[in-house]
């Protein structure tokens, strides 16, 4: 370009950001069907794409004995075919409407989980309802699922991640609770489930008087109750006590296990313990002081062990509420994640622990706070961009008992919350000496330096 063409060109003016728009997380409106299922509904104009999320008591822990993982397999065949239906006609209508229907079993109970354009709201509520009134539960579906369920088992044995969970879960959970096994069962109890028992399961524990509707979206011009109330409300069932919860009791006695891996070239770390769940007013600072020590890429953990030692691609510290009660009690797994090198093991996790000592000497940064600050609350109106978002959180609020305003509170005080609150918080959460260390790894590298930083009484099991 000559000097003459660049003197007469003409930039476009550089866009400036406008004023900030004031942002909070969108209340719910409640309701009841006659039939005494709860409705929650939130407009959100523009969202076109509606997202539903029902919520049915039945916990892991109502499981009968020896049969783990039968809700996991309701779950699944509840889109399997219906009274109307069968699961090549429920599947192909669902496609019609454009709509996805997902199912999963966790500790609080079932979630359904549906997406559906607006306009085809009321056909796909019509499909949900008929899932739920009357699956068929065909045992040949039955079937089919338990085999697809005993074909995952293996390949989530041998990913280090999922390994290094179920021994954690095993580690600190008592034999007795159903928290210590895996959330979608065992081999042995998987293969001892049929389309009876998928029944009895289903028909003990699912019932609209125990079950939460959230529906998010554009709800314009769309006349909702009519709706819920000739498909949802068109379920019949009995009513119900509600369900007593057991208490989560753990052992965070400070130790490691060694899951041996002969030959593996990386080590899967995962420590972690039990500690607040939302419901403690130490929730919104635990949150914060576990971000700044390993939320995100420029968290504390990320700089010594990924940037200056170069240990890992990352490591990652969180809180997950495990489960409520009614009363306002429960309990959040609090961990810490990642995997490094087999032979930077020792070193990684000597400077781990040096990481968590310093913290609890010298405390967290008020930098670090502000940017944790920032990251947490800053993006929030990114983060529930889509109505499944939405839905999803108000989902967990009801899941674990919360006032409908939780989390639009928990921005507000996370926002107030000060770097010593934050730095107290994330030491009680993350004590030296009440961590339990699980490793995925080969122990005849490992375990002698792991044993040389005396962290904890050191056991090797089979991988």
């Amino acid at each position: 370009m000559s000097d003459a063409a660049a003197a007469t060109m003409e930039f476009h003016p550089q866009p400036q950001p406008g004023v900030a728009k004031p942002w909070a997380f969108p209340a719910p409106e409640r309701g009841t069907l006659d039939n005494g299922l709860t409705v929650l509904h939130c407009h959100r104009p523009g969202q076109q794409v509606v997202a539903v999320e029902m919520l049915l008591d039945a916990p892991l822990d109502a499981e009968p004995e020896g049969l783990d993982g039968v809700a996991t397999i309701m779950a699944r065949a509840l889109s399997e075919g219906t009274d109307k239906h069968t699961a090549e006609e429920f599947a192909a209508e669902l496609e019609r409407c454009g709509a996805t229907l997902d199912a999963h079993a966790d500790h609080p109970g079932v979630r359904v989980s549906l997406e559906v354009p607006a306009s085809r709201l009321a056909k796909a509520l019509g499909l949900v309802a008929d899932a739920l009134r009357a699956p068929a539960f065909a045992e040949s579906e039955v079937e089919r699922l338990v085999r697809n369920r005993l074909d995952e088992i293996p390949h989530e044995t041998a990913n280090p991640a999922r390994r290094a969970a179920k021994e954690l879960s095993k580690e600190l959970f008592p034999a007795t609770s159903r928290m210590s096994r895996p959330r979608q069962g065992t081999e042995e109890t998987v293969e001892r489930i049929d389309a009876a028992a998928v029944r009895a399961f289903y028909e003990a524990h699912v019932r609209p008087a125990t079950t939460t509707a959230v529906v998010v979206g554009d709800l314009a011009g769309l006349d909702l109750a009519q709706m819920l109330g000739d498909t949802l409300g068109a379920w019949k069932g009995g009513s119900a006590q509600p369900r007593p919860v057991p208490p989560v009791t753990a052992d965070d006695t400070g130790r490691v296990v060694i899951v041996d891996r002969p030959g593996a070239v990386q080590t899967q770390l995962l420590i972690g313990r039990i500690g607040a769940d939302r419901h403690d007013r130490v929730w919104p600072a635990q949150v914060l002081g576990t971000y700044c020590l390993g939320g995100t890429l420029t968290s504390r953990l990320d700089r010594v062990l990924r940037e200056e030692k170069g240990y890992t691609y990352g490591v990652r510290a969180y809180s997950q509420v495990m489960r409520s009660t009614p009363e306002g009690t429960g309990a959040a797994m609090l961990a810490v994640s990642g995997s490094v090198d087999t032979a930077s093991t020792g070193p990684a996790l000597e400077d781990l622990w040096k990481v968590l000592r310093t913290l609890a000497a010298e405390g967290l940064t008020d930098t670090e706070r502000d940017v944790a600050v920032q990251n947490l609350v800053g993006v929030a109106p990114l983060k529930f961009e889509t109505a499944a978002a939405v839905a999803g959180t108000l989902a967990d609020q009801v899941e674990q008992h919360l006032p409908d305003d939780f989390q639009a509170q928990l921005y507000v005080r996370l926002a107030e919350t000060g770097t010593v609150e934050a730095t107290a918080a994330a030491v009680n959460a993350f004590p030296v000496d009440r961590l339990v260390t699980i490793l995925v790894g080969d122990a005849a590298q490992i375990e002698a330096p792991v044993r040389a930083l005396g962290i904890g009484e050191v056991t090797v099991v089979p991988g």
